[in-house]
């Protein structure tokens, strides 16, 4: 197994940044306010507006693992995780939509070399195939929805297949959120150890995947820009 190159750790490294100026920011709260907030003003609408906003910001291609610490810390464990993966779904959907409906001919022009490929990956089983991406740590998530916007993969197996596929790091940065927020190790641990654990997988089933469905080199490059698993 090589060692990965220094364009293969820039994703990765630019998630571990933004989630650490996520951190500083939060814990710069006066009293812990942005917490506070949650626990005095949880109405449906401001729920909703937290959605809003995460979704918006997962659209944008904010890395969705942000928006997750986000929830953790400010709604706790169960809030922050079905806020948080609500979050990214919508964003998800927003994407998909917006590639499908409104820019196709924008997103051929900048990616169309790379759907021959990616359709025909994803066509094989589009909810197996979506999951096994969304489980590995690299890759670029806007990039990966707008493809799967333009291709022939059905709406409702990729969502469903996202949000399988999101939700263990969504856990994973929702208790890290979570411990941080209310500085207990238990919770920081489990998160580290579950993100490794998430990251393993993923990049076992990248490697059947490929056996199984022959996904060339150069496929892979184009979900990860040249972030893949050694």
């Amino acid at each position: 197994m090589n060692a990965p190159s220094a364009a293969q750790l820039w994703r990765p490294a630019l998630l571990v940044a933004g989630v650490g100026a996520t951190a500083a920011v939060l814990h710069g709260v006066p009293g812990d306010s942005l917490a506070q907030a949650a626990d005095d003003h949880d109405s449906l609408a401001d729920l909703l507006a937290f959605v809003g906003a995460g979704a918006a910001l997962c659209a944008a291609g904010v890395p969705r693992q942000v928006v997750a610490y986000t929830a953790g810390f400010t709604f706790g464990l169960w809030g922050g995780l079905s806020l948080g993966l609500a979050a990214q779904v919508t964003g998800c959907a927003i994407d998909l939509a917006w590639a499908r409906l409104v820019a196709r001919d924008w997103v051929l022009r900048r990616l169309g070399p790379r759907l021959a490929r990616i359709d025909r990956f994803l066509a094989a089983n589009p909810f197996t195939a979506t999951v096994m991406l969304r489980l590995l740590p690299v890759g670029n998530n806007l990039v990966l929805n707008l493809l799967a916007g333009i291709s022939s993969v059905p709406a409702g197996r990729f969502l469903a297949g996202s949000a399988v596929g999101y939700l263990p790091q969504t856990l994973v940065f929702v208790l890290l959120g979570t411990g941080s927020r209310l500085a207990r190790g238990v919770e920081i641990g489990l998160g580290f150890a579950l993100f490794a654990a998430s990251a393993t997988l993923g990049a076992l089933l990248l490697r059947r995947v490929r056996a199984d469905w022959t996904l060339s080199a150069d496929a892979s490059d184009a979900w990860y820009g040249g972030s893949r698993p050694g």
